[in-house]
């Protein structure tokens, strides 16, 4: 495999570990009413797990509040079903037809345990980034010793891996800051 290929795949996979980072924090309450919290979670929808975002419209009418307006008015209990089971600790609300969702301020304590899973979320992506660096170094050392690519191609191949693995940690360092100090002003 050439290094050229190598590079683009190992960069498809450390973008993956950031964008999944990223759902992740959009799923992170802040106080604020955001359909982040809730656009995710699966609904037991005719036998699939559907998120909810395919079977309803999600608005926040209040700052502290999620609205969830069913497409199919029968879905209305599997969706609260799927609210109340989920762990973003929202009580869901039946009002006829659509669904409330009150999202409570957060205490300064609940900010502090909010902080510390975020950046668990955070060291997760960065192990992935990490692995996806150590793996692709493998296969260059193997590419070398067959005699498929260079010494000098599997030295540089190595250097443009430690530099794009440094950047998606920086990356993923700077979207942990960023949602923390969100969390922590409210």
């Amino acid at each position: 495999m050439p290094v050229k290929e190598i590079m683009t795949n190992s960069e498809s996979k450390m973008k993956k570990a950031a964008d999944v980072l990223a759902d992740e924090l959009k799923g992170v309450r802040t106080g604020t009413a955001s359909t982040g919290l809730v656009e995710n979670i699966r609904v037991e929808y005719y036998g699939n797990p559907t998120p909810l975002k395919a079977l309803a419209a999600l608005s926040t009418p209040q700052s502290d509040m999620i609205l969830v307006k069913p497409f199919d008015p029968g879905s209305i209990k599997d969706i609260d079903k799927a609210i109340l089971a989920s762990d973003v600790g929202l009580t869901p609300m039946v009002d006829g037809k659509v669904i409330r969702l009150n999202v409570p301020t957060l205490t300064g304590e609940r900010r502090i345990q909010i902080v510390h899973q975020i950046k668990g979320f955070g060291e997760q992506a960065k192990v992935s980034v990490r692995n996806v660096r150590r793996d692709e170094i493998k296969t260059l050392e193997k590419e070398e010793e067959g005699k498929l690519i260079t010494k000098d191609d599997m030295e540089k191949g190595k250097k443009q891996l430690d530099d794009m693995a440094k950047q998606y940690t920086d990356k993923i360092d700077h979207m942990v800051k960023h949602k923390s100090d969100e969390i922590m002003q409210g």
